[in-house]
């Protein structure tokens, strides 16, 4: 076994490891910190398989901001989970169930990639260019209309996020500056002349007592 294998097997390892803890983390904020560890493992796995260009798209986009800002939103919550993983373990099996015919699916799919018949990165000419320039040519030329789909697809998402949040809700007090700014001093107070009006002085009966 080469330091490249070894180092394979021990990134592998970490990422199985972290998204285990992940699933069964009971703190919310130590689950988002075993996702970042699974997330740098994978782009490490990424990084000696020689795809620089997802390794590091993976650390910017997903360790960089979603998942700093997934962080942020948790601690700043402190939502509590407790009664949500109530039944985290009774309904295990079924899950357990579930991932292993999504296992299997995907083994069958992805089980031909396995099947090398020659070795790749014969072409000269792509090897010079390098993986990320390669990556780019083929997005933009042999998968340029799904491209364009997921694009669309995604700003579609992005626009009904925003419409979603833009709600006016009916239980926020919600205050308006610009009738603020057009607030009156007759409209803040209004002064009401008033008589002065005198109570008349107890009567004093006999004797001095009142």
């Amino acid at each position: 076994m080469n330091t490249t294998s070894a180092l394979f097997y021990l990134f592998s390892a970490v990422l199985l490891g972290a998204s285990f803890l992940v699933i069964t983390a009971r703190n919310t904020v130590h689950a988002a910190l075993f996702l970042v560890l699974a997330f740098f493992s994978a782009a490490c796995v990424w990084m000696l398989l020689e795809a620089e260009f997802l390794a590091i798209a993976l650390v910017l986009v997903y360790v960089g901001a979603v998942m700093v800002l997934f962080l942020f939103v948790v601690m700043m919550l402190d939502i509590n989970t407790d009664e949500v993983r109530r039944d985290f373990w009774k309904n295990l099996p079924l899950a357990g169930l579930v991932g292993a015919v999504i296992a299997l699916e995907m083994a069958l799919v992805l089980i031909g990639g396995f099947r090398v018949t020659e070795v790749p990165g014969t072409d000269a000419a792509a090897v010079q260019a390098g993986n990320t320039k390669v990556l780019g040519t083929e997005i933009y030329t042999l998968y340029l209309y799904p491209l364009q789909i997921a694009a669309v697809l995604l700003l579609v998402a992005m626009v009904a996020a925003v419409s979603l949040t833009l709600r006016r809700r009916k239980d926020s007090r919600y205050i308006n500056p610009s009738e603020q700014l057009r607030a009156r001093k007759a409209d803040r107070l209004r002064i009401v002349p008033m008589k002065p009006v005198m109570s008349e002085p107890p009567a004093v009966k006999e004797g001095g007592q009142p």
